[in-house]
């Protein structure tokens, strides 16, 4: 994935499939929020091997009650982890119910 882009007062970050994720530094307080991303089998292999190298928690569940695993729902791999501002991120390789 390319360097953030600034545009104006965002950092924008472009994704693969065309869509970007942009980012502002506030003082406002935002509640947590979940975003999950649907990505290939390669792609899953780059990100989750980033999450352990940086020593980045991780869980196999939305709650956090599975600490260091994955999910195999539907066939798939898929995990959660937390951005710096403690928005759960989740990546999987197969949609909900697709299996």
């Amino acid at each position: 994935m390319p360097p953030p882009e600034p545009f104006f007062h965002f950092l924008v970050v472009r994704t693969a499939n065309g869509v970007s994720l942009d980012f502002i530094s506030t003082d406002v307080d935002f509640l947590p929020m979940h975003y999950a991303f649907l990505v290939s089998e390669a792609e899953f292999d780059a990100i989750f091997g980033r999450i352990q190298a940086r020593g980045l928690q991780y869980w196999a569940d939305p709650r956090a009650q599975q600490p260091g695993q994955i999910n195999r729902h539907d066939g798939g791999r898929g995990v959660y982890f937390q951005d710096p501002s403690g928005h759960f991120l989740e990546i999987i390789t197969r949609p909900y119910g697709s299996g």
